[in-house]
Protein backbone atom coordinates (compact mmCIF):
# COMPACT_ATOMS: atom_id res chain seq x y z
CA UNK A 1 0.00 0.00 0.00
CA UNK A 2 1.22 3.40 -0.91
CA UNK A 3 0.66 6.79 1.21
CA UNK A 4 -2.75 6.87 2.12
CA UNK A 5 -2.50 9.60 4.40
CA UNK A 6 -0.60 12.28 6.26
CA UNK A 7 -0.36 13.43 9.45
CA UNK A 8 1.26 17.00 10.39
CA UNK A 9 2.50 16.83 13.93
CA UNK A 10 4.43 19.58 14.65
CA UNK A 11 7.08 17.72 15.34
CA UNK A 12 7.40 14.60 13.13
CA UNK A 13 5.57 13.89 10.04
CA UNK A 14 3.99 10.32 9.73
CA UNK A 15 2.44 8.56 6.84
CA UNK A 16 0.77 5.53 6.19
CA UNK A 17 2.69 2.80 4.50
CA UNK A 18 1.93 -0.82 4.88
CA UNK A 19 -1.07 -0.29 7.76
CA UNK A 20 1.87 0.94 9.52
CA UNK A 21 3.01 4.43 10.17
CA UNK A 22 6.77 5.81 9.76
CA UNK A 23 8.10 9.24 10.04
CA UNK A 24 9.71 10.55 7.34
CA UNK A 25 13.30 9.60 7.44
CA UNK A 26 12.24 5.98 8.16
CA UNK A 27 10.50 5.93 4.72
CA UNK A 28 13.26 7.56 2.93
CA UNK A 29 15.62 4.96 4.40
CA UNK A 30 13.56 2.15 3.18
CA UNK A 31 12.34 4.16 -0.16
CA UNK A 32 15.04 6.46 -1.58
CA UNK A 33 18.59 4.96 0.35
CA UNK A 34 18.86 1.70 -1.78
CA UNK A 35 18.93 4.47 -5.07
CA UNK A 36 21.93 6.07 -3.70
CA UNK A 37 25.87 5.95 -4.39
CA UNK A 38 26.29 4.55 -0.72
CA UNK A 39 24.57 3.61 2.35
CA UNK A 40 23.98 6.16 5.53
CA UNK A 41 23.83 9.18 3.53
CA UNK A 42 20.26 10.08 5.01
CA UNK A 43 20.33 11.21 8.49
CA UNK A 44 17.62 13.19 10.96
CA UNK A 45 20.52 15.60 11.63
CA UNK A 46 20.24 18.82 9.54
CA UNK A 47 23.87 21.18 9.00
CA UNK A 48 24.06 24.01 10.93
CA UNK A 49 23.06 26.93 9.74
CA UNK A 50 24.89 30.53 9.59
CA UNK A 51 21.64 32.02 11.11
CA UNK A 52 18.49 30.47 13.16
CA UNK A 53 15.96 33.00 12.69
CA UNK A 54 13.44 31.84 10.55
CA UNK A 55 15.40 28.81 9.24
CA UNK A 56 14.52 25.68 7.72
CA UNK A 57 13.92 22.91 9.48
CA UNK A 58 14.18 19.59 7.44
CA UNK A 59 12.74 16.26 8.59
CA UNK A 60 15.35 14.47 7.23
CA UNK A 61 18.83 15.36 4.83
CA UNK A 62 20.12 13.40 2.46
CA UNK A 63 23.97 14.03 2.54
CA UNK A 64 24.44 13.53 -1.66
CA UNK A 65 27.92 12.32 -2.22
CA UNK A 66 27.77 12.11 -5.91
CA UNK A 67 25.60 14.56 -8.89
CA UNK A 68 23.41 11.55 -9.41
CA UNK A 69 22.41 11.25 -5.38
CA UNK A 70 21.21 14.68 -6.46
CA UNK A 71 19.29 13.76 -9.55
CA UNK A 72 17.33 10.97 -7.66
CA UNK A 73 16.58 12.47 -4.51
CA UNK A 74 14.71 15.47 -6.80
CA UNK A 75 13.32 12.69 -9.09
CA UNK A 76 11.79 10.56 -5.88
CA UNK A 77 10.87 14.01 -4.28
CA UNK A 78 9.03 15.25 -6.80
CA UNK A 79 6.95 12.42 -7.66
CA UNK A 80 6.31 11.70 -4.04
CA UNK A 81 5.10 15.39 -2.94
CA UNK A 82 7.96 15.73 -0.75
CA UNK A 83 9.27 19.54 -0.52
CA UNK A 84 13.15 20.06 -0.60
CA UNK A 85 15.97 22.87 -0.16
CA UNK A 86 19.29 21.99 -1.52
CA UNK A 87 21.75 23.81 0.47
CA UNK A 88 25.45 23.99 0.59
CA UNK A 89 27.19 26.69 3.21
CA UNK A 90 23.47 27.46 4.62
CA UNK A 91 24.18 31.04 5.20
CA UNK A 92 20.93 32.43 3.44
CA UNK A 93 19.22 34.55 5.52
CA UNK A 94 15.54 35.42 3.49
CA UNK A 95 12.75 34.90 5.29
CA UNK A 96 11.35 33.05 2.21
CA UNK A 97 12.58 29.20 3.03
CA UNK A 98 9.53 27.58 4.53
CA UNK A 99 10.67 24.13 4.95
CA UNK A 100 9.45 22.02 7.43
CA UNK A 101 9.36 18.57 8.95
CA UNK A 102 7.36 17.23 6.56
CA UNK A 103 10.34 18.39 4.08
CA UNK A 104 13.76 17.07 2.96
CA UNK A 105 17.25 19.10 2.84
CA UNK A 106 19.77 18.15 0.15
CA UNK A 107 22.95 18.63 1.30
CA UNK A 108 25.67 19.81 -1.05
CA UNK A 109 28.92 19.83 0.82
CA UNK A 110 30.22 16.40 0.04
CA UNK A 111 30.08 17.70 -3.93
CA UNK A 112 33.57 19.94 -2.92
CA UNK A 113 35.83 19.33 -5.40
CA UNK A 114 37.83 21.95 -7.62
CA UNK A 115 39.48 21.19 -10.57
CA UNK A 116 41.24 23.25 -12.97
CA UNK A 117 42.20 22.54 -16.57
CA UNK A 118 45.66 22.31 -18.03
CA UNK A 119 46.43 25.98 -18.32
CA UNK A 120 44.39 26.89 -15.34
CA UNK A 121 42.45 29.07 -17.20
CA UNK A 122 38.95 26.87 -15.92
CA UNK A 123 37.88 25.67 -12.90
CA UNK A 124 35.16 23.19 -12.21
CA UNK A 125 33.93 24.11 -9.03
CA UNK A 126 31.28 21.44 -7.28
CA UNK A 127 27.93 22.93 -5.32
CA UNK A 128 29.15 21.68 -2.20
CA UNK A 129 32.42 24.06 -2.59
CA UNK A 130 32.59 26.74 0.21
CA UNK A 131 34.48 30.02 -0.77
CA UNK A 132 37.14 28.72 1.36
CA UNK A 133 37.95 25.64 -0.29
CA UNK A 134 38.01 27.53 -3.71
CA UNK A 135 39.98 29.74 -2.98
CA UNK A 136 42.63 27.75 -0.98
CA UNK A 137 42.59 25.20 -4.39
CA UNK A 138 43.00 28.26 -6.43
CA UNK A 139 45.98 29.25 -4.23
CA UNK A 140 47.89 25.87 -4.64
CA UNK A 141 47.22 25.36 -8.02
CA UNK A 142 48.35 29.28 -8.63
CA UNK A 143 44.95 30.53 -9.90
CA UNK A 144 42.55 33.40 -9.13
CA UNK A 145 39.11 32.49 -8.93
CA UNK A 146 36.32 35.16 -8.78
CA UNK A 147 34.38 34.78 -5.56
CA UNK A 148 32.93 36.10 -2.47
CA UNK A 149 34.47 37.71 0.33
CA UNK A 150 33.09 35.37 3.36
CA UNK A 151 35.10 31.89 3.81
CA UNK A 152 31.87 29.53 5.07
CA UNK A 153 29.58 31.14 1.64
CA UNK A 154 29.02 28.23 -0.64
CA UNK A 155 30.98 29.32 -3.65
CA UNK A 156 28.11 28.70 -6.62
CA UNK A 157 25.26 29.84 -4.43
CA UNK A 158 27.18 33.50 -3.80
CA UNK A 159 28.08 33.58 -8.18
CA UNK A 160 24.40 32.51 -9.03
CA UNK A 161 22.76 35.31 -7.39
CA UNK A 162 25.62 37.84 -8.80
CA UNK A 163 28.43 36.89 -7.64
CA UNK A 164 30.39 40.29 -5.80
CA UNK A 165 33.72 39.70 -4.98
CA UNK A 166 37.02 41.65 -4.16
CA UNK A 167 38.26 40.74 -7.82
CA UNK A 168 35.08 41.69 -10.06
CA UNK A 169 36.80 45.00 -10.54
CA UNK A 170 39.21 43.57 -12.82
CA UNK A 171 37.04 40.24 -14.00
CA UNK A 172 33.20 41.25 -13.66
CA UNK A 173 30.74 39.33 -12.03
CA UNK A 174 30.42 36.19 -11.02
CA UNK A 175 27.76 35.58 -13.21
CA UNK A 176 30.11 36.89 -16.10
CA UNK A 177 32.73 34.16 -15.42
CA UNK A 178 30.63 30.99 -15.36
CA UNK A 179 31.03 29.45 -18.71
CA UNK A 180 28.48 26.03 -18.44
CA UNK A 181 26.75 24.11 -15.34
CA UNK A 182 25.68 20.96 -14.56
CA UNK A 183 21.95 21.38 -13.06
CA UNK A 184 19.55 18.60 -12.13
CA UNK A 185 15.78 19.70 -12.83
CA UNK A 186 12.38 19.68 -12.10
CA UNK A 187 12.48 16.27 -13.90
CA UNK A 188 15.37 14.71 -11.89
CA UNK A 189 17.27 14.81 -14.97
CA UNK A 190 20.54 16.61 -15.02
CA UNK A 191 21.81 18.25 -17.87
CA UNK A 192 24.90 20.08 -18.92
CA UNK A 193 23.37 23.94 -19.51
CA UNK A 194 25.44 26.78 -21.63
CA UNK A 195 25.50 29.98 -23.70
CA UNK A 196 24.85 27.71 -26.80
CA UNK A 197 23.56 24.21 -25.22
CA UNK A 198 20.03 25.80 -23.88
CA UNK A 199 20.48 29.66 -23.87
CA UNK A 200 17.67 30.79 -21.87
CA UNK A 201 18.08 28.34 -19.05
CA UNK A 202 22.18 29.45 -18.84
CA UNK A 203 20.86 32.97 -18.73
CA UNK A 204 18.26 32.54 -16.17
CA UNK A 205 20.50 30.66 -13.55
CA UNK A 206 22.45 33.29 -13.88
CA UNK A 207 20.80 35.44 -11.64
CA UNK A 208 17.97 33.20 -10.21
CA UNK A 209 19.43 29.36 -9.85
CA UNK A 210 17.61 28.07 -7.16
CA UNK A 211 14.26 28.70 -8.69
CA UNK A 212 14.93 26.75 -11.15
CA UNK A 213 16.77 23.73 -10.73
CA UNK A 214 20.08 22.33 -8.37
CA UNK A 215 23.40 23.16 -9.56
CA UNK A 216 25.85 20.35 -8.71
CA UNK A 217 28.40 22.20 -10.29
CA UNK A 218 30.18 24.59 -12.76
CA UNK A 219 32.92 25.62 -14.63
CA UNK A 220 34.44 29.37 -14.37
CA UNK A 221 36.91 31.41 -15.79
CA UNK A 222 39.98 31.17 -13.54
CA UNK A 223 43.26 33.13 -13.84
CA UNK A 224 46.48 31.79 -13.88
CA UNK A 225 48.79 34.03 -10.92
CA UNK A 226 51.83 34.57 -10.40
CA UNK A 227 53.47 34.88 -6.44
CA UNK A 228 53.05 38.83 -7.09
CA UNK A 229 49.45 38.57 -8.85
CA UNK A 230 48.47 36.81 -5.42
CA UNK A 231 49.03 39.35 -3.14
CA UNK A 232 46.73 41.70 -2.09
CA UNK A 233 46.86 44.93 0.85
CA UNK A 234 44.03 44.94 3.03
CA UNK A 235 42.93 45.03 6.83
CA UNK A 236 41.06 47.73 9.10
CA UNK A 237 41.06 51.75 9.32
CA UNK A 238 39.46 52.10 12.74
CA UNK A 239 37.55 55.69 13.10
CA UNK A 240 36.18 57.32 16.54
CA UNK A 241 31.98 57.86 16.16
CA UNK A 242 32.78 61.72 15.64
CA UNK A 243 34.88 60.73 12.55
CA UNK A 244 31.63 58.80 10.85
CA UNK A 245 30.22 61.47 8.72
CA UNK A 246 34.01 62.57 7.27
CA UNK A 247 34.82 58.39 6.65
CA UNK A 248 31.66 58.69 4.81
CA UNK A 249 31.89 61.28 2.57
CA UNK A 250 36.08 60.44 2.04
CA UNK A 251 34.32 56.55 1.04
CA UNK A 252 32.31 59.04 -1.47
CA UNK A 253 35.36 60.69 -2.57
CA UNK A 254 36.93 57.97 -3.63
CA UNK A 255 37.52 57.20 -7.25
CA UNK A 256 37.89 53.06 -7.35
CA UNK A 257 40.23 51.99 -9.67
CA UNK A 258 39.87 48.07 -10.87
CA UNK A 259 41.95 46.36 -7.96
CA UNK A 260 40.16 48.64 -5.63
CA UNK A 261 37.85 47.53 -2.98
CA UNK A 262 35.79 49.20 0.12
CA UNK A 263 34.24 47.81 2.69
CA UNK A 264 32.66 49.97 5.91
CA UNK A 265 31.35 48.41 8.83
CA UNK A 266 29.83 49.13 12.19
CA UNK A 267 30.91 46.61 14.73
CA UNK A 268 31.95 46.05 18.36
CA UNK A 269 35.27 46.35 19.19
CA UNK A 270 36.23 42.41 20.59
CA UNK A 271 37.66 43.24 24.03
CA UNK A 272 35.31 46.49 24.77
CA UNK A 273 32.35 45.80 22.72
CA UNK A 274 32.28 49.34 21.91
CA UNK A 275 30.46 50.07 18.93
CA UNK A 276 33.34 50.99 16.10
CA UNK A 277 33.70 52.55 12.70
CA UNK A 278 35.82 50.56 10.52
CA UNK A 279 36.75 51.33 7.18
CA UNK A 280 38.50 47.79 5.13
CA UNK A 281 40.08 48.72 1.83
CA UNK A 282 41.53 46.14 -0.55
CA UNK A 283 44.51 46.47 -2.75
CA UNK A 284 45.20 43.70 -5.00
CA UNK A 285 49.00 43.64 -5.69
CA UNK A 286 49.29 46.74 -3.29
CA UNK A 287 51.19 47.44 -0.19
CA UNK A 288 51.43 50.00 2.36
CA UNK A 289 53.06 52.31 0.38
CA UNK A 290 50.53 52.28 -2.75
CA UNK A 291 47.41 51.50 -0.50
CA UNK A 292 47.93 54.64 1.37
CA UNK A 293 48.09 56.43 -1.55
CA UNK A 294 44.73 54.88 -2.85
CA UNK A 295 43.25 55.35 -0.06
CA UNK A 296 44.39 58.79 0.59
CA UNK A 297 41.24 60.40 1.60
CA UNK A 298 40.66 57.62 4.19
CA UNK A 299 43.62 58.41 5.67
CA UNK A 300 43.17 61.96 5.79
CA UNK A 301 40.71 61.50 8.51
CA UNK A 302 43.38 59.98 10.54
CA UNK A 303 42.41 56.93 11.50
CA UNK A 304 42.90 55.68 15.50
CA UNK A 305 44.31 52.27 14.20
CA UNK A 306 45.46 50.61 11.04
CA UNK A 307 45.85 47.19 10.36
CA UNK A 308 46.70 46.99 7.16
CA UNK A 309 49.36 44.43 5.91
CA UNK A 310 49.85 42.58 2.79
CA UNK A 311 47.93 38.58 2.65
CA UNK A 312 48.45 36.09 0.26
CA UNK A 313 45.34 34.97 -1.58
CA UNK A 314 44.22 32.74 0.99
CA UNK A 315 44.41 34.97 3.88
CA UNK A 316 42.36 37.69 1.91
CA UNK A 317 38.62 37.01 3.65
CA UNK A 318 40.43 36.47 6.81
CA UNK A 319 38.52 39.40 8.52
CA UNK A 320 35.40 37.47 7.73
CA UNK A 321 36.13 34.63 10.00
CA UNK A 322 34.77 35.89 13.22
CA UNK A 323 31.74 36.66 11.15
CA UNK A 324 31.02 33.23 10.08
CA UNK A 325 30.13 31.91 13.53
CA UNK A 326 27.15 29.12 13.34
CA UNK A 327 23.44 29.80 14.86
CA UNK A 328 22.30 33.00 17.10
CA UNK A 329 19.11 34.89 15.47
CA UNK A 330 20.84 37.08 11.98
CA UNK A 331 18.09 38.27 10.05
CA UNK A 332 19.03 40.81 7.53
CA UNK A 333 17.91 44.54 5.84
CA UNK A 334 19.31 44.81 2.63
CA UNK A 335 19.34 48.03 -0.28
CA UNK A 336 21.20 49.12 -3.09
CA UNK A 337 21.72 52.82 -3.82
CA UNK A 338 23.84 55.43 -5.56
CA UNK A 339 25.68 57.67 -3.39
CA UNK A 340 27.29 57.67 0.24
CA UNK A 341 25.75 60.72 2.44
CA UNK A 342 26.70 61.61 5.39
CA UNK A 343 23.26 62.32 7.25
CA UNK A 344 21.79 58.77 6.33
CA UNK A 345 24.42 57.03 7.80
CA UNK A 346 24.64 59.12 10.93
CA UNK A 347 21.06 57.78 11.06
CA UNK A 348 21.36 54.81 10.67
CA UNK A 349 24.42 54.73 13.19
CA UNK A 350 22.00 55.76 16.01
CA UNK A 351 19.70 52.79 15.18
CA UNK A 352 22.99 50.40 14.87
CA UNK A 353 23.83 51.82 18.53
CA UNK A 354 20.09 51.86 20.21
CA UNK A 355 20.20 48.16 19.23
CA UNK A 356 23.71 46.87 19.56
CA UNK A 357 24.06 47.79 23.58
CA UNK A 358 21.16 45.29 24.44
CA UNK A 359 21.77 42.41 26.32
CA UNK A 360 22.76 39.60 24.07
CA UNK A 361 23.28 41.77 20.72
CA UNK A 362 26.54 43.11 20.90
CA UNK A 363 27.57 41.01 17.90
CA UNK A 364 25.03 43.03 15.79
CA UNK A 365 26.78 45.08 12.76
CA UNK A 366 25.83 47.54 9.40
CA UNK A 367 28.17 46.66 6.12
CA UNK A 368 28.85 48.49 3.20
CA UNK A 369 30.23 46.89 -0.15
CA UNK A 370 32.00 48.95 -2.98
CA UNK A 371 33.41 48.05 -5.82
CA UNK A 372 34.86 49.07 -9.52
CA UNK A 373 32.15 48.37 -11.41
CA UNK A 374 33.48 49.74 -15.36
CA UNK A 375 34.44 46.15 -16.13
CA UNK A 376 31.32 44.61 -14.89
CA UNK A 377 29.14 47.31 -16.91
CA UNK A 378 31.27 46.96 -20.36
CA UNK A 379 29.24 43.48 -20.41
CA UNK A 380 25.64 43.54 -21.59
CA UNK A 381 23.29 44.62 -18.91
CA UNK A 382 20.99 41.40 -20.27
CA UNK A 383 23.51 39.31 -20.78
CA UNK A 384 22.37 37.24 -17.50
CA UNK A 385 18.96 37.24 -15.02
CA UNK A 386 21.69 39.60 -12.65
CA UNK A 387 19.82 43.01 -12.37
CA UNK A 388 21.76 45.44 -10.59
CA UNK A 389 25.27 46.57 -12.26
CA UNK A 390 23.48 50.00 -12.22
CA UNK A 391 24.21 50.00 -8.74
CA UNK A 392 27.09 51.71 -7.30
CA UNK A 393 26.53 50.67 -3.43
CA UNK A 394 25.28 47.48 -1.55
CA UNK A 395 24.65 47.96 2.28
CA UNK A 396 22.89 45.94 4.54
CA UNK A 397 21.60 46.07 8.53
CA UNK A 398 22.27 42.29 10.88
CA UNK A 399 20.87 42.37 14.18
CA UNK A 400 22.38 39.54 15.97
CA UNK A 401 21.37 38.15 18.91
CA UNK A 402 20.27 35.13 21.12
CA UNK A 403 16.73 35.86 22.60
CA UNK A 404 13.34 35.65 20.14
CA UNK A 405 12.30 38.27 22.43
CA UNK A 406 14.23 40.99 20.38
CA UNK A 407 13.05 39.98 17.69
CA UNK A 408 10.55 43.12 17.08
CA UNK A 409 13.17 45.35 18.26
CA UNK A 410 15.46 43.97 15.37
CA UNK A 411 12.98 44.31 12.91
CA UNK A 412 12.89 48.03 14.04
CA UNK A 413 17.02 48.10 13.27
CA UNK A 414 16.51 46.31 10.04
CA UNK A 415 13.96 48.19 8.66
CA UNK A 416 15.10 51.45 9.98
CA UNK A 417 18.37 51.05 8.55
CA UNK A 418 16.79 50.05 5.37
CA UNK A 419 14.40 52.36 4.85
CA UNK A 420 17.27 54.99 5.40
CA UNK A 421 19.42 53.56 2.25
CA UNK A 422 15.72 53.93 0.25
CA UNK A 423 14.86 57.20 1.01
CA UNK A 424 17.99 59.20 -0.30
CA UNK A 425 18.96 55.81 -2.84
CA UNK A 426 19.54 58.08 -5.89
CA UNK A 427 17.44 54.88 -7.54
CA UNK A 428 14.13 55.16 -9.65
CA UNK A 429 12.85 52.11 -7.72
CA UNK A 430 14.03 49.95 -4.69
CA UNK A 431 16.59 47.53 -5.45
CA UNK A 432 18.26 44.81 -3.41
CA UNK A 433 20.42 41.87 -4.23
CA UNK A 434 19.31 39.15 -3.91
CA UNK A 435 21.69 37.19 -1.82
CA UNK A 436 21.05 39.68 1.07
CA UNK A 437 17.10 40.15 0.41
CA UNK A 438 15.63 40.05 3.74
CA UNK A 439 12.44 37.96 2.23
CA UNK A 440 9.75 40.53 2.69
CA UNK A 441 10.72 41.93 -0.70
CA UNK A 442 8.59 42.03 -3.95
CA UNK A 443 9.74 40.05 -6.69
CA UNK A 444 10.45 43.47 -8.74
CA UNK A 445 12.95 44.49 -6.25
CA UNK A 446 15.02 41.34 -6.26
CA UNK A 447 14.65 40.83 -10.15
CA UNK A 448 14.46 43.79 -11.86
CA UNK A 449 13.60 44.07 -15.31
CA UNK A 450 14.26 40.25 -15.50
CA UNK A 451 10.97 39.03 -14.21
CA UNK A 452 9.01 38.51 -16.80
CA UNK A 453 11.33 36.70 -18.86
CA UNK A 454 11.98 34.54 -15.47
CA UNK A 455 8.79 33.62 -15.30
CA UNK A 456 8.15 32.71 -18.59
CA UNK A 457 11.15 30.01 -17.93
CA UNK A 458 10.30 29.54 -14.85
CA UNK A 459 7.03 27.85 -16.32
CA UNK A 460 8.83 26.17 -19.00
CA UNK A 461 11.76 24.13 -16.76
CA UNK A 462 9.53 24.06 -13.06
CA UNK A 463 5.87 24.20 -14.12
CA UNK A 464 4.84 22.29 -10.91
CA UNK A 465 7.22 24.51 -8.75
CA UNK A 466 9.28 22.37 -6.66
CA UNK A 467 11.86 24.80 -6.81
CA UNK A 468 10.18 27.12 -4.18
CA UNK A 469 12.17 28.19 -1.34
CA UNK A 470 14.18 31.25 -2.11
CA UNK A 471 12.42 34.57 -3.46
CA UNK A 472 10.13 31.77 -5.70
CA UNK A 473 9.13 33.13 -8.71
CA UNK A 474 5.22 32.49 -9.75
Amino acid sequence: MKVAGHFPWPFLTLVLVGGKCISLIERLQNELSPQLSGDNLISATAPLRWSDFDAPDPGAVVNVATESDVAVTVKYCVAQDIPFLAQNGGNGWATTFHLNKNGVVINLAGLNTVIFNADRTQATIGGGSNVSNTINNAYDAGALVLTGNCNCVGTLGAILGGGYGNLMGEYSFGVDNVLSLRVVTADGQLHDVSATSDPDLFWALRGAGPNLGIVTSATVRSYPASEEDMQGWAGDLVYSEDQLEDVVQAIQDLTLTPDMVIFLYFLADPTTGTPSVIASPFLHRGNATTGKAAYSSLYAVGPIADTTTVLPYNQWNNASTSLCTRGSFKPGWAAGFQNMIPSTWRGIWEAYVAFQKLPGAANSGVLLEAYSLNKARSIDSSSSAFPNRNVNFNAFAIPWYNDSSLDAKAAAFGNTARDLLRSTSGLPRNQTYVNFGHGDEELEVVYGDSLTRLRSIKRQYDPKNVFNQWFNIQ
